[in-house]
């Protein structure tokens, strides 16, 4: 597969991941994040489109959602980002 249309699929399915859908990801990959902090990550990342797969870009989201949920999950959830993007 193209990997620009891997990238776009990734960046898309982030754009439009519930919350129900990143609480299952997370626990897959063991990162700590509750509803409520799911609810308000998956609200900014409808908000920002982002591509993941830029650092600079991630990093920006990153400190972003560490306003909204924390420094420690929002490191967690760049870590799952990170696995995405594998």
């Amino acid at each position: 597969m193209n990997k620009k249309i891997f990238e776009n699929i990734v960046n898309h399915k982030i754009s439009t991941v519930t919350a129900d859908e990143l609480l299952k990801y997370a626990k897959q990959f063991n990162i700590a994040v509750n509803k409520q902090q799911a609810n308000l990550i998956v609200e900014y990342l409808r908000e920002s489109k982002v591509n993941i797969f830029n650092d600079m870009e991630r990093t920006r989201l990153i400190k972003e959602i560490a306003k909204v949920v924390g420094p420690k999950t929002a490191k967690e959830v760049n870590q799952l980002f990170l696995q995405f993007s594998k």
